[in-house]
């Protein structure tokens, strides 16, 4: 797709380089050509020094791109603006001088625009007005602009003449900061045009946030060469230049948007919508009239209802907040996806761990010239007050639920299809809702299944999902998680209890956030690759084809994965990784700082993508920082101070950081693993088990490479091991033999704590296989088997050493088993009971080289049994 900048010329065919002349040797004289005549020098018009003096106080431009100069190659320049206005003109010029540009005020060579001026527009935007008021007769409406069709005659005139024409984009009032005020957000820049006075208001309250966006050039010769009409290659100029203005205008401060109300009465008004409403009116014996009101009520509940004063306003408000609140919130690869953005319908797909997710990517994208998206948000968050204030913002609530009512479902459906037709970026959450370990979630497909059956219908505008890792050192809903995670339920969201938590969000300091933008998907491409029968053309609302399902489920799949390929790796996140691998979670200072070192030196020698960030902090900053947001206690001590973490629920919470980047750690934690009860191990078995556990791996933290790509993966740690010195490798029979040292050494403590993270899910993987070999073929349904393997998880917790909360998680499970299935070592007979065969044995040998005797013994002796276990549950009923 067309960069953002870029200008795609339709309908027309490139003409092919010239190619490279031969010596012509002697020429016979020929009549000389007109002399091309010299540039033009000279100052700026005297009424343009003068105004330009009288604005410039009131001016602070931005920029974009800061090169600007550099993409030219010294051809004149002729710019092109949106509307002809002075202040646009003024505006203009300054930016030229910013850049180093020519300025717009000088003619140009000959001056082919018979102006006195090196700028066009295309509009006139008070011609209208002029009329109207009687003040004047108005520029003659035309189909282009007359300054076009000259200058390109004079091109067809004078074979020297090769103007690159510059389309430059102004937009007054679009980045917030201390000194907006209020009134300023009436004035600042939308898609209606405004007169005279409300631009000069525009620009006294707000041109201190002006935006000047210049496009790469275009070659006027290259397009008279084409040999087209001269009407018809104005017209086509003209609407090549309408399409990038708009469309630069449409990623700056979002589509023009309709009313609530009108949007609503085109969702009401779709053949899809109209038949759901007479289907239910007969279903349940009522009028269509009653029927249409409750799809107007769902409609209703549904909508946006966006306002651009309202979203500026609350920006307006949040930047103290976030400077009071966050020590900074850095932002990476945003220019990447600007790049690809405009032209695209987005859909962002962040990470959800957070109320502030939806908060801080809008503020974001607003200040940093991007329109803020519609998000899907919880009917939960519809409180008064502010449910008004997030629908302005561009929230649109839905139901957790929409199970039982087709009508619902249909309304739900056309609203998105509408906002995918009409342009509007889209926000959602495709975990289905806060994760409360710190893992991504299982995605869930229902708004990819709308968006892709939306654009399915209408494949016009080409979709573009954008994945975002957000990363906080510290949550603001750090206790209610801990208190749902001990099985508290959780509470419902409250106006009050929001209000009763503001003193306290204001007195804390939560650290630093981070805002990475993953690598974008784009529809298309996932079409092409698993939707090979559809031919691009549109689909009826009610065709299922086969891959619709399976092209869903890989487009999340592929979300969560690049999702984690922009992880950021934070203090807290590696305090947590060293810390949690202790059993009293703390370490002397000295070692808190190797193991910190350790990490960030394989992160760097083995980085997991392009797309990762890691603190550049060193290890006593990090350690420094934990302390001051109160995640570390120091103990004061004449050997050497100690660092721990004071209290269980704080641990707790640093699991989730732990999990955060748990995925980046895998195979450094698997091998590290392998040798925490074996001391020495073939290399290849290492590998080689890599390969077998790794499927379970990768479908549960989301991992990016096949199984060939992680056994390279494993090879690499192994170097990097022997090179750190943490394994010794040497040759014996022809074999590659792995060591690690003997006792409780530096090494070995190091190897440990890496290995640490990865330890409870092969102990949640054994417990499922020991339950399903204790009670046999046959015996379990998959739902009886995920829910025995909860219990056995929960038992051994409360017997032992407390695990890490997602240790009992059901879900974790039931993506354990799934797997199984999917890989055929179990199967489902005719009663829904699991089948499996001799080739689970295997994954118990498996065990018995990551897993200690002991241990495995303990969990063989708590599995239980499901006629054990149905006995007290029976009792217990009765």
């Amino acid at each position: 797709m067309p960069d953002q900048n870029s200008l795609p010329f339709p309908d027309s065919t490139p003409s092919p380089p010239p190619a490279a002349p031969a010596d012509p040797g002697p020429q016979p004289p020929v009549e000389p050509s007109p002399r091309r005549p010299r540039e033009p020098a000279g100052k700026r018009p005297l009424w343009a020094r003068l105004l330009g003096g009288i604005l410039n106080p009131w001016l602070q431009l931005r920029l974009e791109p800061p090169d600007a100069a550099d993409h030219l190659d010294g051809h004149a320049i002729c710019y092109v603006l949106e509307d002809y206005g002075l202040t646009n003109a003024l505006i203009l010029e300054r930016a030229c001088r910013e850049a180093g540009l020519p300025s717009p005020m000088q003619p140009l060579a000959g001056d082919p625009l018979g102006r006195k001026r090196a700028y066009v527009a295309l509009s006139r935007r008070h011609a209208t007005t002029l009329k109207q008021l009687g003040l004047g007769h108005g520029p003659e409406q035309r189909t282009h602009s007359g300054s076009l069709a000259r200058l390109l005659q004079a091109h067809r005139d004078n074979d020297w003449l090769d103007v690159q024409l510059v389309p430059v984009s102004i937009f007054i009032g679009r980045a917030p900061d201390k000194q907006s005020g209020w009134f300023s957000v009436l004035f600042s820049e939308n898609w209606a045009l405004v007169g005279r006075f409300r631009r000069l208001l525009s620009v006294l309250l707000n041109g201190r946030d002006t935006v000047v966006r210049f496009a790469p050039p275009i070659s006027l010769r290259e397009i008279v060469d084409e040999g087209l009409p001269p009407e018809r290659t104005v017209r086509k100029l003209s609407r090549v230049l309408r399409t990038h203005f708009h469309r630069i205008r449409a990623a700056v401060i979002g589509p023009d948007l309709s009313t609530r109300r009108l949007l609503i009465d085109k969702v009401l008004a779709a053949p899809e919508v109209q038949a759901a409403i007479a289907d239910t009116a007969r279903r349940d014996g009522s009028s269509t009239g009653e029927a249409w009101k409750k799809a107007h009520a769902f409609a209703w509940e549904l909508a946006a209802d966006y306002s651009h004063p309202v979203v500026r306003s609350a920006s307006f408000l949040l930047q103290p907040i976030w400077n009071r609140i966050y020590r900074g919130i850095l932002v990476h690869h945003l220019d990447a996806f600007k790049a690809v953005a405009p032209g695209n319908e987005v859909i962002y797909v962040p990470s959800h761990r957070s109320h502030m997710d939806y908060l801080l990517l809008s503020y974001l994208l607003y200040t940093e010239g991007v329109v803020p998206p519609h998000i899907v948000a919880g009917i939960n968050l519809n409180m008064p007050v502010i449910g008004t204030l997030l629908r302005k913002g561009g929230a649109f609530f839905i139901r957790r639920s929409i199970r039982g009512s087709a009508l619902y479902s249909v309304v739900l459906s056309e609203y998105v299809a509408q906002l995918v037709a009409g342009g509007y970026s889209i926000e959602y959450f495709i975990e289905g809702g806060r994760s409360r370990t710190g893992r991504l979630l299982q995605p869930k497909g229902g708004m990819i299944s709308m968006t892709v059956r939306a654009y399915l219908r209408q494949p016009a505008r080409p979709v573009l999902f954008q994945p975002i890792y957000i990363g906080y050192e510290k949550l603001m809903e750090g206790n209610s998680y801990i208190d749902e995670l001990s099985g508290k339920p959780k509470q419902k969201e409250s106006i009050w209890q929001l209000l009763m938590g503001i003193p306290k969000v204001l007195r804390s300091n939560y650290g630093q956030v981070v805002v990475n933008y993953g690598e974008p998907i784009r529809l298309d491409e996932m079409l092409a690759e698993h939707a090979h029968d559809w031919d691009g053309k549109p689909l009826n609302e009610d065709d299922r084809p086969q891959w619709l399902s399976d092209t869903v489920d890989a487009l999340a799949t592929r979300i969560q994965v690049n999702v984690n390929r922009a992880a950021d790796v934070n203090p807290i996140n590696l305090l947590a990784m060293a810390l949690l691998s202790t059993p009293k979670h703390s370490m002397s200072e000295s070692d808190l700082i190797d193991q910190i070192a350790l990490s960030q030196t394989l992160l760097k020698e083995l980085p997991y993508s392009d797309l990762v960030t890691v603190t550049p902090h060193t290890p006593e900053q990090i350690i420094a920082h934990g302390e001051e947001i109160n995640v570390l206690e120091r103990i004061r001590h004449p050997l050497g101070d100690v660092l721990k973490v004071e209290d269980a629920d704080k641990a707790i919470l640093l699991t989730y950081f732990r999990n955060n980047v748990l995925h980046l750690f895998t195979a450094l934690a698997w091998v590290a693993t392998c040798f925490q009860q074996n001391r020495r191990l073939a290399r290849t078995s290492v590998v080689n088990l890599g390969r077998r556990v790794y499927p379970f791996l990768q479908a549960e933290l989301f991992l990016p490479w096949s199984e060939d790509e992680f056994a390279e993966r494993l090879d690499r740690t192994i170097d990097l091991f022997v090179r750190e010195g943490l394994l010794a490798e040497t040759q014996e029979n022809d074999a590659s033999v792995l060591t690690r040292g003997l006792g409780e050494t530096d090494e070995v403590f190091r190897l440990r704590a890496l290995g640490h993270p990865l330890r409870q899910a092969f102990e949640r993987y054994y417990i499922a296989i020991s339950v399903l070999a204790k009670n046999g073929p046959g015996t379990l349904s998959a739902g009886e088997l995920e829910s025995l393997c909860h219990l056995a998880a929960q038992r051994l917790s409360l017997l032992y050493a407390p695990a890490a909360p997602e240790f009992f998680d059901k879900s974790l499970f039931r993506g354990f088993i799934q797997k199984l299935r999917a890989l055929r070592l179990v199967w489902a007979d005719s009663n829904g009971k699991l089948e499996f065969d001799e080739r689970l044995d295997a994954w118990a040998r498996d065990a018995k080289t990551i897993l200690g005797r002991e241990l495995r013994h303990t969990i063989e002796r708590i599995s239980p049994d499901a006629v054990e276990t149905a006995k007290p549950a029976a009792a217990a009923s009765e």
